[in-house]
């Protein structure tokens, strides 16, 4: 979204996603800031690498299906993903798929969220850096041999890979010949499948003006809704004429069309305010999504009454919209906030709350504290405001968290609690926040209980499990296999039983294949998932803890086994490092046979 925010970095860019994990987040949650006013909602989080090339496919040598798919190298996981994106409100529905992978069995090796280091035999070697569309209309993949992805070094000292062509059986690669020199050339080359060709045509066309409109306009009814694109992107920035043919579609039947007109007109710089104007009131959430963010540079004398028109048809749901009507408003929340949220906070609608929890504007302090407070509403209704008032940069906001975290009977007195540690030391840190907790009992450094929590030492000269796929192998009996997934309640949710420590095994459960399954539970430090790397703290009066650090500002939060989570000051601790070995104990320890490890999969892969 335009001028929006990922959320990887906190909004000042001082601080990564691990240092600002609340207590209870997944970690694509956490990782993106999806709990967090001021970032869009993120397409497709798929845990461990990144993508490196990406590709949108418009036309080609495909079939007319795969016209308008996203193409994304994920190189760390052997493939290539592929999407078909849909509008969905003001946002988009992200279906990912394998559109190319030499690695069905998904075991992955080498890649940085493994460590970097090769793990084992490697079944290949495919690792798709990079994807774009010829000029003959197939798509071409470039790959490169390497046992090692990400961590900024490489073992191919080869410097060999390879390019696939991806096309139809029988296909005959035919690059046109660019023919500049005449309109209909022009027309044919901003037809090609290729971007970079394509842009040759559109530069060419554009520099002949009123005289190739009518060409150009043509275009407009073509089959492909992305040529019709094209050519709408182009009017616009062809003078009077082109303009002329390109305001139609504002009125069409089609969401698409409107969309498409009013960010190639805005563009062009065509009468942007007087067409935000006729648009704030438009059916479709994504052209309304557009007029929000037309306005975030507009003065509120001059944008409010359009910015409150887009408020009052937020659904109370669509966070891409919200976040538009965010971006919108920037530098202008007070206003926009006073105007939309003038009922009494308990009467608040989803709308005017979600509204006022983006904004977080000073103003807006107290609503949140009444609101956390009311018993009448949900949790989530309440941590909503909990979460707006952390977000405001003020005193009074500092004041009435802390209000929140001292009153005994307020349910989520620990949750206001972590927010006063954590933003002792940035946004609230002019404010003094310690002392006033301090002076009410809420948290001294030097008073602090702490418990140690130690890993047993690993087992040494035990026989070595089989592998996962050996495993997986065996007959698995799944009521053998309730039995004796007790022993993983300590840490791991399973179903409705168990404790919130490790991922949560019934989602894990249906997500991965049975070989993987019975290999994280055999060698557990061969891959431990993303987000639950464990740390172990020394502190200076002897103690060991171990668990996965929450947050790495003063305190330090760090959660141990059994869900155990302990606030430790730094000026405490002597050492912080981070374990080399899962959290999670070897199957020896825990009385696993492998036999055991196929009953557990195959009451996993039942539920």
């Amino acid at each position: 979204m335009e001028g929006g925010n990922a959320g990887f970095a906190s909004a000042d860019g001082l601080r990564s996603w691990g240092a600002d994990k609340r207590p209870g987040q997944d970690t694509p949650t956490a990782e993106w800031r999806q709990e967090d006013p001021g970032t869009m909602p993120a397409g497709d989080v798929y845990g461990g690498g990144s993508p490196t090339g990406v590709a949108f496919y418009e036309n080609g040598a495909l079939d007319k299906k795969w016209n308008g798919l996203l193409l994304a190298c994920e190189a760390g996981k052997n493939v290539v993903f592929g999407y078909l994106p849909k509008l969905d409100g003001a946002g988009w529905k992200m279906e990912r798929f394998d559109f190319m992978t030499s690695n069905k069995e998904k075991e992955f090796a080498g890649s940085d969220f493994l460590g970097g280091k090769p793990s084992g035999e490697l079944k290949t070697r495919f690792r798709p850096s990079d994807v774009t569309v010829g000029p003959d209309g197939a798509l071409y993949v470039a790959d490169w041999f390497d046992a090692r992805v990400g961590g900024h070094g490489t073992l191919d000292d080869r410097y060999t890979g390879t390019i696939y062509r991806i096309a139809p059986k029988g296909f005959a690669s035919n690059v046109p010949a660019l023919k500049l020199d005449t309109t209909e050339g022009q027309i044919a080359t901003l037809k090609s499948p290729a971007p970079n060709v394509r842009y040759n045509g559109f530069t060419a066309l554009k520099a002949q003006g009123a005289k190739a409109v009518p060409a150009v306009a043509a275009l407009l009814k073509d089959d492909n809704a992305y040529i019709a694109a094209r050519a709408a992107w182009l009017l616009a920035q062809m003078g009077a004429e082109g303009v002329a043919q390109v305001k139609p579609w504002l009125d069409s039947k089609s969401e698409d069309q409107r969309l498409v007109a009013y960010r190639a007109l805005r563009r062009a710089g065509v009468d942007v305010l007087g067409m935000a104007a006729k648009m704030v009131s438009d059916p479709s959430a994504a052209v309304r999504r557009e007029v929000a963010l037309t306005l975030r540079e507009v003065p509120a004398a001059t944008s409010l009454p359009l910015l409150v028109k887009l408020a009052q048809q937020f659904d109370g749901k669509d966070r891409a919209y919200l976040e538009a009507l965010g971006l919108g408003s920037e530098g202008k929340e007070a206003e926009v906030y006073a105007a939309v949220c003038q009922d009494k906070p308990a009467a608040w609608t989803e709308s005017e709350a979600w509204t006022a929890w983006r904004l977080h504007p000073a103003a807006a302090v107290e609503a949140f504290k009444i609101r956390a407070f009311d018993s009448a509403l949900s949790e989530d209704q309440r941590k909503l405001m909990l979460t707006g008032l952390a977000f405001v940069k003020s005193r009074e906001a500092a004041g009435a968290m802390i209000e929140l975290a001292n009153t005994k009977d307020f349910p989520m007195k620990e949750l206001a609690k972590w927010w006063l540690l954590n933003r002792k030391g940035n946004d609230w840190k002019s404010y003094d926040v310690e002392s006033g907790m301090k002076a009410l009992g809420l948290y001294d450094p030097a008073k602090v209980k702490l418990v140690a929590v130690e890993m047993p030492p690993e087992l040494k000269g035990v026989p070595e499990l089989p592998s996962g796929a050996e495993i997986a192998k065996l007959p698995g009996d799944a009521k053998r296999g309730q039995a004796a997934i007790a022993v993983c309640f300590t840490c791991h949710k399973v179903d409705k039983m168990g404790v919130e420590f490790g991922p949560d095994l019934s989602t894990f459960g249906k997500q991965q294949p049975s070989e993987v399954i019975a290999n994280a539970i055999a060698h557990p430090s061969a891959d431990i998932s993303h987000g639950y790397e464990g740390s172990e703290i020394k502190t200076k009066d002897g103690l060991t803890i171990s668990g996965m650090v929450l947050s790495s500002g003063d305190p330090v939060m760090i959660k141990c086994m059994g869900g155990l989570v302990q606030t430790v000051p730094k000026e405490r601790i002597a050492s912080i490092q981070k374990m080399t070995r899962s959290l999670m104990y070897q199957p020896q320890q825990l009385g696993l046979t492998p036999q055991a490890i196929s009953d557990i999969v195959a009451y996993l892969k039942s539920l």
